[in-house]
């Protein structure tokens, strides 16, 4: 019998534009099958989440322009679960939103904020480290997270510093570090006390409200002023007319590196944020040559370390390249180097701008 004060919001809402031509505006990453496991991101999340927290409990969030591919992709999902934001304002407004609806709910509630897009391929330990972060939460005035180990000095994501005295599981948290340049991000690795900063977040729901309350007032006054609206059918009116005024800001800069009682589990599950091809080139099994292949038929000659993706049972021939990122959808083709993949972005906007919106 699961936990029926155990709730989630399952993030779903970014466009992942460095997934691009897979990625779109109209049709992100998470809703795609990125893996080529028969499973979207957003089910594969959905159901690791499952396994501890009740599904009726599991509110997805995301861009109200996502909300038929919701339902299409999560089909026993109701209404009541499916969180809208009518404009993009970062991570911390709707947060708050939706901590609000689980409070008005149930004011018992602990919860976790989780990715729609990461890759965890052990999801009992994953589960492990919730219920653990759910305990403390539950009678801790605490604001967690979960860290994960480096395993090399990454430059692309934010860093955890905690207490290098504590040898306890749960470890108290010193500070967040910005993304760092390499050196720095190498001299954090050699001190052994930094985690990267996976953006997955637990707390229980009155702690979490009064940390908002009392670190972001206007924000906080902005949506606590549709509580008596909220899970009636007057909520999305409400959220129509005043969400686009909330200031985009993260749940990071908005409570986490604000407070005290900030404390991380160091992750004992293999994870994947999945935020570039080439993210997802590492998750994937290699032939004899390093190429990663997800879907397509392929012959390969004098051809190494590439990604391929087309549609289900495209044959594709590659002869003469190597380390690059051959992507297959419909209009667009995409054929580049995996050393600047950082530029997909860049080629992105390029492209919308000399051939139209439609091919973003």
């Amino acid at each position: 019998m699961k936990n029926k004060n155990y709730y989630a919001i399952l993030m779903a809402g970014g466009v992942g534009s460095r997934f691009w031509p897979v990625s779109t505006q109209n049709f992100p990453k998470q809703f795609h099958d990125m893996l080529g496991t028969g499973e979207t991101l957003i089910q594969k999340t959905f159901n690791r989440l499952a396994k501890l927290i009740p599904e009726e409990n599991i509110f997805i969030l995301t861009n109200e322009r996502y909300n038929d591919l919701v339902f299409e992709q999560l089909p026993s999902v109701t209404k009541r679960q499916v969180v809208l934001e009518p404009a993009m304002r970062n991570t911390a407004p709707c947060i708050l939103y939706a901590s609000l609806k689980i409070q008005k709910e149930n004011e018992n509630a602990v919860m976790i904020v989780a990715p729609s897009d990461h890759w965890i391929e052990n999801e009992d330990a994953f589960s492990h480290n919730v219920k653990t972060a759910f305990d403390f939460c539950e009678s801790n005035n605490a604001l967690m997270t979960l860290g994960i180990t480096p395993t090399f000095p990454n430059t692309g994501y934010g860093y955890i510093e905690y207490d290098k005295a504590s040898t306890n599981e749960i470890k108290s948290v010193d500070q967040f570090r910005e993304k760092p340049d390499y050196e720095t991000a190498k001299s954090f690795l050699q001190q052994g006390n930094f985690l990267w900063n996976a953006g997955i977040f637990m707390w229980n729901v009155r702690i979490v409200v009064d940390t908002f309350k009392a670190n972001q007032p206007e924000l906080f006054s902005l949506f606590e002023s549709g509580i008596s609206v909220y899970n009636t059918e007057f909520e999305d009116e409400f959220i129509r007319e005043n969400y686009g005024k909330a200031e985009n800001i993260s749940v990071d800069y908005a409570i986490m590196e604000k407070s005290k009682h900030v404390y991380v589990i160091p992750a004992t599950f293999d994870w994947n944020d999945l935020g570039t091809w080439g993210s997802l080139y590492d998750k994937l099994d290699k032939d004899d040559n390093a190429n990663a292949v997800v879907n397509s038929k392929v012959i390969l000659d004098e051809a190494s370390g590439n990604m391929i993706r087309s549609k289900k049972g495209k044959v594709v021939v590659v002869d003469g390249l190597n380390d690059y990122i051959i992507v297959d959808k419909d209009e667009v083709l995409l054929i580049f180097p995996k050393a600047k993949e950082q530029d997909i972005k860049k080629v992105l906007q390029n492209v919308k701008a000399n051939f139209g919106e439609e091919y973003g």
